[in-house]
């Protein structure tokens, strides 16, 4: 038995909403408070449950929406990579949630983004399993996530 394309974007928008679950539990349960990069990552989910409720409601044409979830999945495993890599010092993250950016500052400047900072910071990691961090974690669902709209694509294509 095959799955029909709106079968597998069912299933890839119930991952998005399962991993926004866990972020809010994370959040709301676990005391855990988002960054900035966090917050980002959200957004790409919750277009993609829109879109699998798009989907169940069949006002669009299928490949149409796959294609967006495809693109909703991919970008938020893309901010999720770019967020690993400021947790691991890859590379610098935005400077209102990260350590860097104060060579070129006065004191004053210095002071003044030290108490606007956000109490959480992108660069810090406050949970991992397996080496990997809920960013990292992210990414890699995320992309899987994106092989199920692409399957839907697939199937949209052929149906």
């Amino acid at each position: 038995m095959t799955l029909s394309a709106r079968h597998w974007m069912m299933l890839a928008a119930a991952g998005s909403a399962a991993l926004m679950i866990g972020a809010l539990a994370f959040q709301h349960l676990g005391g855990m408070a988002p960054c900035k990069l966090c917050i980002w990552q959200r957004w790409p989910h919750v277009v993609a449950i829109g879109i699998g409720l798009l989907a169940m409601l069949a006002l669009l044409p299928q490949r149409l929406l796959a294609g967006l979830g495809a693109a909703a999945a991919l970008a938020t495993a893309g901010i999720g990579f770019y967020h690993s890599g400021v947790e691991r010092k890859w590379w610098e993250g935005p400077a209102s949630c990260s350590g860097g950016g104060v060579a070129d500052q006065s004191a004053q400047d210095l002071f003044a983004q030290i108490m606007a900072a956000p109490l959480v910071r992108c660069d810090e990691v406050p949970w991992q399993m397996l080496g990997l961090s809920m960013a990292s974690w992210n990414a890699v669902l995320s992309l899987l996530l994106a092989g199920l709209w692409l399957m839907a694509w697939r199937a949209a294509r052929q149906g």
